[in-house]
């Protein structure tokens, strides 16, 4: 039982991180256009098959987001159930809970953000390479990871959502676009992240509200309560 809470506790940090990367791909100073409102699919994995986490990773996330605010919601093994609230204007990110009997949310602010940063440095080059995923009109970058003996990957973001201030307190702060194909790491593990579909839906503005019954705790409760399940 203790290696199966050490798990979920180290898979809910991970998703921690997933749900940053997107903090303010979703909102901009400027005028929004029409098409700044809808959901993402993306598929998920991770990318070292020998990570002692690999197989708790989750395989996908969905991506809703409206005017300045987003929410991603991810689920490992159908049990551990996690969402990430993002408002670029409060520059707020909201980290909410669902296992077992407990619901609890913890609210992080850009400073918080800017430490997970130190653990991902990256260095971005644009290339005038292009495809379409899902729809739009994507841009590669190469990206090589400072870190890591400089190793490289492919990642891709679309304009066609506007947002030209985007991903500000990310690893990927100098994309000026919606990251659609890309990698993040946390704990450890890198996840791959592909947009498989893109959707302009209406978004209800309660759809990023806490959800009702969540207990408001601090960032030191929220890692104490996981030590506590070591």
């Amino acid at each position: 039982m203790r290696n199966t809470f050490q798990t979920y506790r180290n898979t809910f940090a991970l998703l921690l991180l997933i749900g940053s990367a997107f903090m303010f791909s979703c909102g901009n100073k400027h005028k929004l256009s029409e098409d700044q409102e809808g959901i993402i699919e993306f598929d998920t994995r991770g990318v070292d098959e020998k990570h002692p986490l690999f197989g708790f990773a989750p395989s996908a996330a969905t991506l809703k987001f409206k005017d300045n605010k987003f929410i991603i919601e991810m689920s490992t093994m159908g049990m551990f159930n996690t969402s990430i609230i993002g408002d670029s204007k409060a520059k707020t990110l909201v980290q909410t809970i669902k296992f077992m009997n407990i619901k609890q949310a913890c609210i992080e602010n850009e400073k918080d953000l800017a430490i997970d940063n130190q653990n991902y440095r990256i260095k971005i080059e644009e290339t005038e390479e292009t495809k379409e995923i899902a729809g739009l009109t994507c841009y590669k970058i190469r990206v090589t990871k400072l870190d890591e003996d400089k190793a490289s990957f492919d990642a891709w973001y679309t304009k066609d959502l506007g947002m030209e201030s985007c991903n500000s307190l990310t690893p990927y702060a100098q994309v000026k676009g919606v990251l659609m194909d890309y990698r993040i790491k946390k704990m450890g593990m890198e996840m791959h992240f592909a947009a498989k579909t893109y959707s302009h839906v209406e978004i209800n503005n309660q759809t990023f509200d806490i959800p009702n019954g969540m207990k408001i705790v601090t960032k030191e409760e929220m890692s104490n309560f996981f030590k506590d399940l070591q």
